[in-house]
């Protein structure tokens, strides 16, 4: 039976990246496995180089003044990372969901902190909207897509000082004009690959501009002098995401994988508002085209819903506990034919009740 895999993180990669990754684990270099060699040997080096190319290739910056890096440590260690390198008396924060809730706590470590805009008292169902951010601020930090609340900017306030963005669950998912952030970063496992790397795409010219002393671990510049190679790097984590971005490049890169998700969110969106039996969670505007949410308007079918769901090989689906119901996450390697399934399921559903 055929799994269809809509959860949250880690995420669902495509079928040719999984082949291509499991023959590396047995035969990456003349015998030696990926997870076995010299993360100084030639072939990883160029597996390093190839991936961060491929990344700024794929968001449209080459040549702009921006470096790809991939680092430790999760999209939490970015929190404090923005924070030591970039603020110096105070920058502005949207608070749009629990991760940009938690950015919010790291950079209050080390200054102030000031929310132009949240969304908390409605818990996150909606992008805050029609704040301002004033041009003395050190930098403006945002979340593009919350994952457990599924709500998604659809716009990016236009500013002078630099802006800083999240894009842990939906990197390469939409084409946007990725020269308005200064830096970006995202955890690995929500679209691109495996947990244990995070991708950091950075514009140079931000740099050195506050008065701290940065650890060298937590210093952008120590990074990018080193190619990503200051300590031992995730060989395997970075090689997975070398594989997936090559697997949307031949694709047709971000425009060609916009189209299809644009196809697999209207056809959840469309389900969920035209079955009485569900209801989606966030407000319609701000819906993200990663991850729906929605409830059953009846609780009393839930065993029922979860026992079809089961059955028909609908996997990773339950909400998070900050909002119930359910989630169902559709990035880039997700299937139409997945989503397809769900929405069969929805309606059959509604012909039983």
């Amino acid at each position: 039976m055929k799994i269809h895999n809509f959860s949250a993180g880690p995420c669902v990669l495509p079928k040719s990246v999984m082949e291509q990754a499991a023959a590396a684990v047995l035969n990456f270099d003349d015998g030696l496995s990926l997870l076995e060699i010299s993360h100084r040997s030639k072939p990883f080096v160029d597996v390093m180089e190839n991936a961060r190319s491929l990344a700024l290739e794929l968001l449209g910056l080459e040549g702009k003044g921006y470096k790809a890096l991939f680092l430790q440590g999760g999209a939490s260690t970015q929190f404090l990372m923005v924070a030591l390198n970039l603020l110096e008396k105070r920058a502005g924060y949207l608070n749009s969901g629990t991760w940009a809730d938690k950015a919010i706590k790291e950079g209050k470590i080390y200054d102030d902190i000031y929310e132009v805009g949240s969304s908390k008292s409605a818990n996150y169902n909606y992008i805050p909207k029609g704040y301002d951010i004033p041009e003395d601020y050190d930098y403006f930090h945002c979340t593009s897509n919350n994952t457990i609340f599924g709500t998604q900017m659809k716009s990016f306030p236009k500013t002078s000082i630099p802006t800083v963005c999240d894009m842990s669950s939906d990197i390469f998912s939409r084409q946007l004009d990725f020269s308005q952030f200064d830096l970006i970063y995202a955890g690995a496992q929500k679209n691109m690959g495996p947990a244990g790397t995070t991708l950091v795409v950075i514009k140079e010219d931000i740099l050195g501009k506050v008065s701290r002393k940065i650890p060298s671990m937590m210093d952008y510049k120590t990074h990018i002098s080193k190619g990503s190679m200051f300590n031992t790097p995730p060989v395997f984590a970075v090689y997975v995401s070398m594989l997936t971005m090559e697997w949307l490049k031949n694709l047709g890169g971000i425009k060609a994988i916009e189209e299809i998700n644009e196809k697999k969110a209207s056809l959840i969106y469309s389900e969920i508002d035209l079955n009485p039996l569900f209801k989606g969670y966030a407000a319609k505007e701000d819906r993200s085209i990663m991850n729906a949410t929605f409830t059953l308007e009846n609780e009393n079918l839930k065993e029922t819903f979860d026992a079809m769901c089961t059955e028909a090989g609908i996997n990773g689906i339950n909400g998070h506990r900050s909002v119930g119901g359910y989630r169902a996450s559709m990035y880039n390697a997700l299937s139409l034919d997945s989503v397809k399934a769900l929405v069969e399921i929805m309606s059959e559903l509604e012909s039983k009740a």
